[in-house]
């Protein structure tokens, strides 16, 4: 898209790629993708509902077909609707529906006939159209119906998806309008009712706690077959399920153990991208988001308010003219390098203050990681000459795979919307490289690496001593603080998401009434939606989370805004109730959705449909239906449509990823139990109850063809059945 301030974003061109092409790459799709020209005809959504029946008659027989209803269909005219319609074709003639004003949902129920000679080939052409009355017709897409196939079953009914109209052939500018390059993978995953995966978790947990003198040594065999290129997707699913488990503490104790046993030199400790290192970093990201947040959210929006030029390279500062006393003269490089440091050095001495500051906001299972963190490495390298080795063990992680990435891309850590231009990116890159200098405790080798980073030198040095201090108290957390901070925390409800938004409010009855959008600070936790004035007053709790049963989007032309959505709940006294929320982007309105959705996943009573439009007068905009109560004109959507690090654990999921995992690596798996077994053949059963006791490697041979058993028999193929799907997409 081409971005306009004032009228509406032009369209430069589309990739599309398939489920088919997707599903052919399945360590995901990568290259540079020509841009194609977009043909209204192609470009089709919704759904339509139809009755196909084929009937006796005198002469010959008839196929009759209910055109009934439609939902989600493309909203072609300014208002943000259509006018729909739908042509029926079959063997040269045609029958139309009536118009349906200003609705993506409309209704018509109603049937045309048409004579059905047996043995005809031909294909029964259902159109949606949006009608106009000056311009030519917009297509809305179409479903074709076998009549054959339709002979044989007498009777069809359901939910048919439009399908774009792909006859006209037309020269497709490839090359002409650009090129996007598209890194593309797709998993879709079933998941099974939490019970089929609870010996799969047990098995896990039990080894978590018995630790490295445990007998089946899991752990590290998933690790010694987990390949590189998955090891960050193992290490993040891993980490969530014991995070959800209470053991997220244990797990990476486990793996700092391991890596410090076969580690020999100090300064290669954590540089790999190991399970530590990397179950480390999903950890940092899953649990110190928010106390990220605090410490640098202050800084980075200074530098980008700021927006001043920054450079320490002398090959690549370029002299600016400057005011003087009136005079404009040209400011030398030695003024520009000066000043550029000046400006590091307030950014760099404010962040350590910040986080000097930042000891207790830590959240205490944060705190209580390093702190075993840190006792392990000094146990595994004692003696004054590793004396820094713990203090570079925590800001290897903490600085350097934390604090420094989120300085760097801020967008990615949702420090802020869009990405930094190129000055101001320059200027985060110089203080990402100063931080990385203080979490290396400024060693000689630092120091060599880029000597136009002396100037700094002296902030850094300080930097580090300050670093230092923050660390040890950082670690001195003892068992009853931890478990006390984590009370606390427990009784506070820490949010899953919060942040401003606007609310419709109603004012006056009749034809004066009017409406409008209040904008106030809201929390989500796993207690309430509740709002306040502002982040720091007194919250109101506006919906318990138990009675949440839908959140959902909301048709541009019911408010004339975009990015609104519902959240459908009943009150105390089980009265049904909506509270419509303007979000001020789709992005974080999918946001929103994800963390409302996936708190509330488990409700009683959710709806299986739901009005996209408002009840004005007397009928819904979106279907003009006129019982108010009545069953939706569009099915909700319950599963989660994001995968961000503030959304709630989903435990059933992240323990379907690891058996997944588990599975494509069951041949590996199966060669260490015939060692560990004395040869026994792949694929012979585990010892059974009656026979000797089975290691850990058996149990979880025998879980995980247990769980194949019960994918096979699962209903996932049923109509009725929606799996979870990811779709990760990274352009």
């Amino acid at each position: 898209m081409d971005e306009d301030a004032l009228s509406r974003d032009d369209v430069i061109g589309k990739v599309c790629l398939t489920r088919d092409t997707l599903a052919a790459h399945p360590k995901g799709f990568s290259g540079w993708t020509h841009l194609m020209e977009v043909d209204p005809d192609e470009e089709v959504q919704g759904e339509i509902h139809l009755r196909l029946e084929v009937l006796p008659g005198a002469r010959a027989r008839r196929l009759r077909c209910s055109v009934l209803e439609a939902r989600d269909l493309a909203p072609k005219d300014r208002n943000g609707a259509s006018d729909p319609f739908v042509r029926v074709r079959y063997k040269g003639r045609t029958q139309e529906t009536s118009i349906v004003k200003k609705s993506c949902y409309p209704r018509w129920n109603e049937t045309f006939e048409f004579e059905l000679e047996e043995g005809a080939a031909e294909a029964l052409c259902v159109e949606a159209w949006d009608w106009d009355l000056v311009s030519r017709n917009d297509f809305l897409g179409k479903v074709v119906i076998d009549v054959q196939r339709l002979w044989a079953a007498q009777q069809e009914e359901g939910w048919f998806r439009l399908q774009p109209d792909q006859s006209k052939s037309r020269r497709r500018d490839e090359g002409n309008l650009g090129s996007l390059q598209l890194e593309v993978r797709l998993r879709d995953e079933t998941v099974l009712p939490s019970s089929c995966y609870q010996p799969l978790v047990q098995l896990l947990c039990q080894e978590v706690k018995l630790g490295v003198q445990g007998p089946g040594q899991l752990i590290p065999l998933i690790e010694e077959t987990t390949s590189t290129e998955c090891r960050q997707d193992v290490a993040t699913n891993l980490l969530k399920l014991f995070l959800g488990q209470g053991l997220a503490k244990d797990f990476l104790d486990l793996l700092f153990q391991l890596e410090l046993s076969r580690t020999s030199e100090a300064n290669t400790l954590f540089r790999s991208n190991s399970l530590a290192s990397k179950s480390m970093e999903s950890f940092l990201k899953v649990a110190g988001m928010r106390y990220l947040h605090s410490v640098l959210g202050p800084i980075i929006n200074k530098v980008f308010e700021e927006k001043k030029y920054v450079e320490l390279d002398p090959s690549k500062v370029e002299v600016k003219d400057v005011g003087c006393s009136g005079l404009h003269r040209p400011q030398t490089e030695a003024e520009v390098l000066e000043q550029s440091a000046q400006t590091l050095r307030a950014h760099l001495g404010a962040l350590l203050s910040a986080l000097c500051r930042s000891v207790r906001a830590c959240p205490a299972v944060v705190r209580a990681t390093f702190r075993q963190l840190f006792r392990r490495v000094r146990e595994r390298f004692p003696g004054a000459q590793h004396e820094n080795v713990p203090f570079i063990a925590v800001t290897s992680f903490l600085c350097l795979r934390f604090f420094s990435p989120a300085i760097m891309s801020p967008k990615l850590f949702h420090l802020r919307e869009r990405h930094a231009d190129a000055r101001t990116s320059r200027t985060l890159l110089l203080l990402a490289k100063a931080v990385q200098n203080v979490g290396n405790m400024d060693t000689p080798a630092s120091r060599t690496k880029e000597a136009w980073m002396e100037p700094l030198q002296p902030t850094v040095r300080q930097g580090v001593a300050q670093l230092k201090d923050f660390i040890t108290k950082l670690v001195d957390i003892e068992e009853k603080d931890e478990l006390d901070l984590q009370r606390t925390l427990s009784l506070q409800a820490p949010p899953v998401k919060e942040g401003p938004l606007f609310i419709h409010r109603t004012k006056g009855k009749g034809p004066l009434m009017s409406s409008s959008f209040k904008k106030l600070y809201f929390s989500l936790t796993t207690e309430a939606l509740s709002f306040a004035k502002t982040p720091s007053s007194k919250k109101s709790a506006l919906i318990k989370l138990a009675n949440i049963r839908a959140a959902e989007k909301v048709e541009e032309k019911s408010f004339g805004s975009s990015h609104v959505m519902q959240v459908i709940y009943t009150d105390d006294a089980g009265r049904p109730q909506t509270a419509y929320l303007q979000c001020k982007c789709v992005n974080e309105l999918n946001q929103w959705l994800s963390a409302l959705r996936k708190v509330s996943i488990n409700n009683t009573g959710l709806l299986g449909s739901y009005h996209p439009g408002i009840f004005r007068g007397d009928k819904w905009s979106c279907c003009h239906q006129r019982e108010k109560t009545g069953r939706g004109c569009d099915k909700t959507r319950s599963r989660v449509t994001l995968q961000e690090w503030n959304d709630p654990l989903d435990h059933d999921l992240e323990a379907q990823l690891i058996y997944r995992h588990l599975l494509s690596v069951e041949a590996m798996l199966w060669e260490k139990h015939r060692e560990l077994s004395g040869g026994a053949e792949a694929g012979t059963e585990p010892a059974s109850p009656g026979e000797a006791p089975e290691d850990s490697l058996a149990r979880l041979l025998r879980v995980l063809r247990d769980l194949r058993e019960a994918h096979s028999s699962s209903p996932a193929s049923s109509p009725t059945s929606e799996p979870n799907c990811l779709l990760e997409l990274q352009t």
